[in-house]
């Protein structure tokens, strides 16, 4: 149930054991939030990028579903800014300090700002925080636990050679190389199909939201915190001036040229940026959209007289899981919901980072369903990660 990045994972996994696959998808189109506009901008539905040091990067790679695809280019990085006390900059000092400190392991049960506060100082605190706004969706990641937003702060300042990988076309283009292997291997994908109720003679796995998933199990207890943002996407004339990124640390607001690694997003002689600032508390869509408006100002000067298009829109509960103090990945909601049904999606009980959790649950779940079928999976499929989820 749910054609996205879970679904069609988990359809893949099951059929590459030799299971017969039905894959019901409710909307005419596959894709979920992994979905990209038509042109001529080729846009993701949020600013998406895959890490290559993650595992479901490897197993997306291995079956050939993300290439061709670019790495950052060094040009990229000299266009890279840090929005720090209202201006444009390298990293500042304070968060050049706390991130020298990577051995540092924080605490599930203490929340970011306290922690992080004590060990870097206020001001290193709250550029970590904004650091990490852009993973988060959220516009007080200090609240959330310490060893949560730490991890995140982690990876998205690795130390090696920077791991984004830009899929050539935008992420449209892997969701219809994975409907065409998913098909291939003989999955049946029906779209425009509204399951309302579970079949109950063969193994399911529900790859939807949790909202959605809520209402078909039946189950209340499928809930977990989420974050909010608004997106603003951008194509416009390029100018030699535009940065290729903007990270804010004022506001966890984030600017990107994704159009500078892969060209193919716009036409010739032009760019497509996208943009996401995270909602305050009792904020509107049209003050956060204002906030990153002043992000663009900064890192795309004169855009406003060079747009030729333009796409606003609100995240809300549909950013991944964020875990608040005292709770982490194995608290959230269980893969396995008993009875021969399984859960897939960016917010359950499983690790990784946004997407990630999307692709570990449903290779996990789907891992478990054939087990209860008497097949074997992949030998490249995870094994299932325990989890004290709530179950049915």
């Amino acid at each position: 149930m749910g054609g996205g990045l879970a679904g069609l994972t988990a359809a893949i996994a099951c059929a590459e054991a030799g299971a017969r696959v039905t894959l019901h998808e409710a909307h005419r189109q596959l894709g979920g939030r992994a979905r990209s506009t038509d042109g001529p901008y080729v846009a993701n539905d949020g600013t998406h990028v895959f890490y290559s040091d993650g595992e479901p990067w490897k197993w997306l790679v291995a079956r050939g579903l993300v290439q061709p695809y670019a790495r950052l280019p060094l040009r990229a990085l000299a266009r890279s800014r840090f929005r720090h006390g209202g201006r444009l900059g390298g990293p500042p000092l304070s968060l050049v300090r706390a991130l020298a400190r990577r051995r540092l392991r924080a605490p599930v049960d203490e929340d970011f700002a306290a922690w992080a506060g004590r060990r870097f100082g206020q001001e290193g605190m709250r550029a970590a925080a904004g650091l990490v706004g852009v993973i988060t969706y959220d516009g007080n990641p200090g609240r959330l636990s310490a060893a949560f937003v730490w991890e995140r702060v982690l990876r998205a300042a690795a130390p090696t050679f920077p791991a984004p990988r830009y899929v050539t076309g935008g992420w449209g283009r892997v969701v219809d190389r994975m409907a065409i292997h998913a098909r291939g291997l003989g999955v049946r994908i029906e779209t425009g199909s509204r399951v309302d109720a579970l079949p109950e003679d063969t193994p399911v796995i529900v790859a939807t939201s949790l909202d959605a998933a809520r209402t078909l199990l039946g189950d209340g207890s499928l809930r977990w915190e989420s974050g909010r943002a608004v997106l603003l996407d951008l194509g416009l004339r390029a100018s030699s001036d535009d940065l290729f990124l903007v990270s804010d640390l004022d506001e966890g607001g984030f600017l990107e040229r994704y159009s500078l690694p892969d060209p193919s997003l716009a036409p010739a002689g032009h760019s497509l940026c996208q943009l996401q600032m995270p909602l305050r508390e009792g904020e509107n869509k049209d003050g956060a959209i204002a906030r990153a408006e002043r992000v663009a100002d900064l890192g795309l000067p004169g855009w406003r007289e060079r747009t030729t298009w333009r796409r606003e829109a609100v995240c809300n509960g549909r950013t991944g899981a964020l875990d608040l103090p005292g709770t982490s990945w194995r608290d959230r909601p269980a893969i396995d919901r008993g009875d021969g049904v399984w859960l897939a999606g960016d917010s359950v009980a499983a690790p990784g980072l946004l997407s990630e959790v999307s692709s570990n649950s449903a290779l996990a779940a789907a891992a478990s369903a054939l087990r209860a079928v008497g097949r074997e999976p992949s030998r490249d499929v995870p094994q299932p990660v325990p989890g004290r989820g709530r179950r049915a």
